[in-house]
C-alpha cells in the first residue's frame, strides 16, 4: 500500500480541492486521500506508522481529551474514562442498549429509556455524538499534519443498516469536528468502489462484499456494469462484529477460571484486560494454532480449534445474512462472480474459509481489509471534487416508506430495495367538505396497516381553502437523499400552501429490528391482503354513506319521500354492516345503496345540465 509522509502531497501549481476519505470505525478509524500525483487510492500515515487510528477517548482528570493509541493504552487502568466502540452507541435510546450494557466498561446514562444514550464520565455526560466527534478531530488534525494543508470537506462511511438517526448522528459529529460533511457512504459500497478501480468500462461483474467489522456486519450485493455500481441488495447485523468474537473468548476464559459476570462486570479494568487479551489470541490465531499467556494469576489458554467452535455461531449468523441478501436479489450463489472481503475480523481463517465454502469460490481480500473502506471513501471524495467521472454510485434503501390513508393503511411512496437517491410524488385529497387541514403520518416498514409499521413522523399541512370533499388537490411527495435521509413535503396545488419535514426519528432501528419487520410482511401476508381489501371497503362505503347524507340533505325538495326512504333504509344496512368484518357483504350493500339512489342522482344531474345549457348552441 502506497504511503504518505510528513513532507506535502502537491499535485503541481493548480492544486485541486482537497476532500478526504474518513472510515469512522468501531476498533479503528483512518484517512485516506486520493494521491495527486499517482491517482490512486491512498491511507495517511506517517513515515512507517500504522494508518489505524483506535477509537478511543480518553477523559484526564482535568477533562483533556485524548483519542487513539494513548487513549487505549488507558482502557486497563482507567477504564471508567475511556470510551471505546462509541460507533455502536450511534442513534441509541437506552433502551435499545439495555440488556448491552453491561458489556461496557464505562457507564451508560440511563435517567430516560426514551431519549438518546449518553456516557457518564465522573460529572460529565457525552453523547455519541460527541465521542465521535473528538476521534473525527483527531483524524482531522492528523491529516492537517501529514498534509500540510487545511482539511475541511470528507466523506464518512457507515454500516449499510445504520438508519437515518444514526447517519445523521454521523453527520452531525462531523460539524463538531469542524468538517463539511459531503456524504454519508455505506461501508461496503465504500469497498466496492476501491476494488472497482481495477474494473474493464465494458466489465460487468456481481459482487459480494462479505464486511465484519469490529462492532458490525453487513453483506451487500452489488452489480458493477460499464462503470456503475448498483447495490442490489444489503443485510447484516449493528450488534455482530469482532468485539462480539473476543466477547466470546473472554466468556470462555472467564468460565475456565470460575469467574462470574458479576465480578467482571463490577472489576472493570480487570474486565478490559480480559477483552484485550482476548483480541490479541484472536488475532495471534490468525496465523498460529496455539496461544499461550498469563494475567494477574490466570492462565490464558486458547487453540484455533477451540477459538473456531467458539465462535462457530456468530459466523453461522453471518452466513444467514449472506442467504437473505442473496434471496433479495433474486439471486443464487452461481451468479456471484467475485466475494470481497472487508474488515479486520475476516483474517480469522475459519471466517474466509466459510463464506468460501458458502460461494463456492475463493475469497478476494488483496487489498488490506482495515483499509479498503477509506480507500473507498477517498474514491468517492474524489467524484464529489469533480476529479473522476467514470463512476456513477447507486444506493437502496432497506425498509418500504410511506404515509397512512384513510383507514390506517400503509400507502407507500418509496418500496424496499429503491435506489438513492430518488424522489416521488403522488396526489391526495380531501375526506370531508370544508376541510382545511390535513395530518401527514410518515412511516416505515413493509405491512399493510400503519399499525404494524414504525412511525417516522407527523405533520399537519394546514391553510387548506376550504372546498367540497375531493376537490382539493394535495401533492405528497418524498425526497430521499444520498446519505438516506428522508425530507417529505406536502402541498395544497390550488393555493400554494405548503409543509415540509426532514425525517430525523429520535433513535432507530437496529439490523435485528429490520429483519423482523421483513419477516412479519412475509409471515402475515396472507392476512395482510384480506386486512387491507377489508378497510378499503369499509373506507369506500363510510365516504358513500358521507356523500349521500350531504347529497339527500342538499336536494331534499327535489326527491319524493319513497326515494327518500328507500335510501335511507339502504344506508342503515350499509352502516349496520360495516362493522362486520364481512368484505363481500359490504360491496354487496354498498351496490344496493348505488343503485337505490342512481335513478334521482341522474335525473337531477339532467336538470342541472339543462340549465347550465340553455341559451347556448353547439
Amino acid at each position: 500500500m502506497a504511503k504518505i509522509g510528513t513532507n506535502p502531497v502537491t499535485g503541481g501549481s493548480q492544486q485541486q480541492e482537497m476532500i478526504v476519505g474518513i472510515d469512522l470505525g468501531t476498533t479503528n478509524s483512518l484517512v485516506a486521500i486520493i494521491h495527486p500525483a499517482l491517482r490512486q487510492p491512498v491511507t495517511l500515515r506517517e513515515f512507517n506508522s500504522s494508518a489505524l487510528v483506535p477509537s478511543v477517548v480518553h477523559f484526564t482528570e482535568e477533562s483533556t481529551v485524548i483519542v487513539g493509541d494513548n487513549a487505549r493504552e488507558l482502557l486497563i487502568t482507567h477504564p471508567r474514562q475511556t470510551i471505546y466502540s462509541a460507533k455502536r452507541l450511534m442513534g441509541k435510546s437506552y433502551n435499545d442498549l439495555r440488556e448491552k450494557a453491561e458489556y461496557f466498561s464505562y457507564r451508560i446514562h440511563d435517567d430516560n429509556a426514551e431519549s438518546l444514550v449518553k456516557v457518564q464520565v465522573g460529572s460529565r455526560f457525552y453523547s455519541p455524538i460527541e465521542l465521535s466527534g473528538y476521534i473525527l478531530r483527531d483524524l482531522k488534525a492528523r491529516a492537517e499534519h501529514i498534509l500540510k494543508t487545511p482539511v475541511s470537506k470528507a466523506v464518512i462511511t457507515v454500516p449499510a443498516y445504520f438508519n437515518d438517526a444514526q447517519r445523521q448522528a454521523t453527520r452531525d459529529a462531523g460539524k463538531l469536528a469542524g468538517l463539511d460533511v459531503l456524504r454519508i457512504i455505506n461501508e461496503p459500497t465504500a469497498a466496492s468502489l476501491a476494488y472497482g478501480l481495477g474494473l474493464k468500462p465494458d466489465e460487468d461483474k456481481t459482487i459480494a462484499v462479505y464486511d465484519l467489522g469490529g462492532g458490525t456486519f453487513d453483506i451487500s450485493i452489488l452489480k458493477i456494469s460499464k462503470g456503475i455500481f448498483e447495490v442490489l441488495a444489503t443485510n447484516g447485523d449493528t450488534y455482530l462484529g469482532g468485539d462480539d468474537l473476543d466477547r466470546a473468548i473472554m466468556e470462555h476464559w472467564a468460565w475456565l477460571h470460575e469467574i462470574s459476570p458479576e465480578a467482571l462486570g463490577s472489576n472493570k479494568g480487570l474486565a478490559q484486560a480480559f477483552r484485550l487479551k482476548a483480541e490479541e489470541a484472536k488475532k495471534q490465531l490468525s496465523v498460529t494454532d496455539y496461544y499461550d499467556a498469563r494475567l494477574h494469576n490466570y492462565e490464558l489458554q486458547l487453540t484455533r480449534e477451540q477459538l473456531q467452535e467458539l465462535i462457530r455461531p456468530l459466523v453461522e449468523k453471518t452466513m444467514e445474512s449472506c442467504r437473505k441478501a442473496l434471496a433479495d436479489a433474486g439471486l443464487t450463489v452461481r451468479d456471484i462472480d467475485t466475494v470481497i472481503m472487508v474488515g479486520g475480523s475476516t483474517r480469522v481463517p475459519m471466517v474466509k474459509e466459510t463464506v468460501a465454502a458458502f460461494f463456492g469460490k475463493p475469497v478476494n481480500d488483496s487489498l488490506n481489509p482495515d483499509e479498503v473502506v477509506a480507500l473507498g471513501a477517498a474514491i468517492q471524495a474524489d467524484i464529489l471534487a469533480g476529479n473522476n467521472k467514470d463512476f456513477l454510485l447507486l444506493d437502496v434503501t432497506p425498509l418500504s416508506l410511506g404515509i397512512e390513508t384513510m383507514g390506517g393503511l400503509m400507502d407507500v411512496l418509496i418500496p424496499r430495495n429503491s435506489k438513492i437517491p430518488c424522489s416521488i410524488a403522488r396526489s391526495y385529497t380531501t375526506q370531508k367538505d370544508g376541510q382545511t387541514g390535513m395530518k401527514i403520518a410518515v412511516y416505515q416498514g413493509e405491512r399493510d396497516l400503519v399499525k404494524d409499521n414504525r412511525k417516522l413522523a407527523e405533520f399537519n399541512l394546514t391553510g387548506i381553502p376550504a372546498m367540497p370533499a375531493g376537490l382539493a388537490k394535495v401533492q405528497i411527495s418524498f425526497l430521499l437523499n444520498a446519505d438516506g435521509i428522508l425530507v417529505v413535503k406536502a402541498a395544497e396545488l390550488r393555493s400554494g400552501v405548503e409543509q415540509s419535514i426532514e425525517v430525523k426519528p429520535q433513535y432507530g432501528l437496529s439490523g435485528e429490528e429490520v429483519e423482523q419487520m421483513l419477516v412479519a410482511s412475509i409471515t402475515h401476508a396472507k392476512e395482510d391482503i384480506q386486512t387491507r381489501s377489508l378497510v378499503e371497503a369499509q373506507t369506500e362505503a363510510q365516504q358513500l354513506l358521507d356523500v349521500t347524507a350531504t347529497f339527500l340533505e342538499k336536494n331534499v325538495e327535489m326527491i319524493s319521500e319513497e326515494e327518500q326512504q328507500r335510501t335511507r333504509e339502504a344506508m342503515n344496512g350499509l352502516q349496520d354492516i360495516i362493522g362486520s368484518g364481512n368484505r363481500d357483504a359490504i360491496h354487496e350493500k354498498i351496490a344496493y345503496l348505488n343503485d337505490v339512489s342512481r335513478p334521482f342522482a341522474e335525473r337531477l344531474m339532467d336538470k342541472a345540465l339543462k340549465a347550465a345549457m340553455a341559451g347556448k348552441k353547439i
